[in-house]
């Protein structure tokens, strides 16, 4: 393992060198964002297809932004490698004192009571002014950042006791919606829309869904009826702009038999 990590911090470290690569040499901490986010999306794809082949490549290629930012970080004298890996590792030790020390935890649940009060005692976590909502990313996706902004509310005990108040929550925001559109207007409308949207994060969340994966399939699952219907439609040579919305309803329905088939 450790030939395997000198070997690819070497081989980052040649690609921002002097004769390494003008594309790896270019980038900057905020150059290399949208390539991180990417491969972390790409990763989570894997994980969630059970793909292991893939899943390996996926780690590699999320471990490549990794290394470059380390690299980066190094030139820059902001950090080292060595003060990333060394940073996680105390981290980790500091946050199981259930694995490393003395502290007893036994589930899941009683873990994760015990990392957040762990992170609430650290040295410079919380100023003056600061929330429990600090602790959540704003560069995270919104799906992403409401589960989490909800999942912190509920570890202090800010949650419905079960899902019934969440179902009675997300029709009463389709309702408000509704008014609000009834009386046309736009912003108000906006504003519903996403108090909608943050309850339907919230019920995933009761019904141990992910709402950022959950979305991401449905949209894959929209996209590959979709292409069905596009190719129903060339195969009888007809143009999609033409056939009107009901032949098309049509042709969703006998794309969405067919993968039951």
């Amino acid at each position: 393992m450790e030939d395997a990590w000198q070997r690819f911090t070497s081989i980052v470290r040649k690609l921002r060198g002097p004769e390494g690569c003008p594309w790896d040499r270019a980038q900057t901490y905020e150059t290399l964002v949208p390539f991180l986010l990417e491969e972390a999306y790409e990763v989570a794809l894997a994980a969630v297809k059970e793909d292991p082949g893939d899943l390996q490549e996926e780690l590699g290629d999320l471990m490549l932004e990794v290394g470059l930012y380390a690299v980066i970080g190094e030139e820059k004298g902001d950090f080292t490698f060595d003060g990333v890996l060394n940073g996680i590792s105390d981290k980790l030790i500091r946050r199981h004192p259930h694995v490393f020390g003395d502290l007893n935890a036994e589930s899941p649940e009683e873990v994760e009571k015990l990392w957040a009060e762990i992170k609430r005692k650290e040295p410079g976590r919380y100023q003056e002014g600061q929330s429990l909502m600090d602790e959540v990313s704003k560069g995270l996706p919104a799906l992403m950042r409401a589960q989490e902004q909800q999942t912190l509310a509920a570890k202090v005990g800010f949650d419905w006791s079960d899902c019934q108040g969440v179902f009675e929550k997300v029709e009463e925001e389709v309702s408000e919606v509704k008014e609000a559109y009834e009386n046309g207007d736009g912003e108000k409308i906006a504003e519903e829309i996403g108090d909608l949207l943050f309850a339907c994060v919230n019920l995933a969340r009761h019904l141990g869904v992910d709402a950022e994966i959950a979305l991401s399939s449905a949209i894959d699952k929209f996209g590959q009826r979709f292409r069905q219907v596009e190719s129903y439609l060339e195969q009888e040579n007809l143009n999609i702009e033409d056939v009107g919305l009901d032949y098309l309803d049509a042709l969703w329905e006998r794309a969405k038999k067919r993968e039951n088939i």
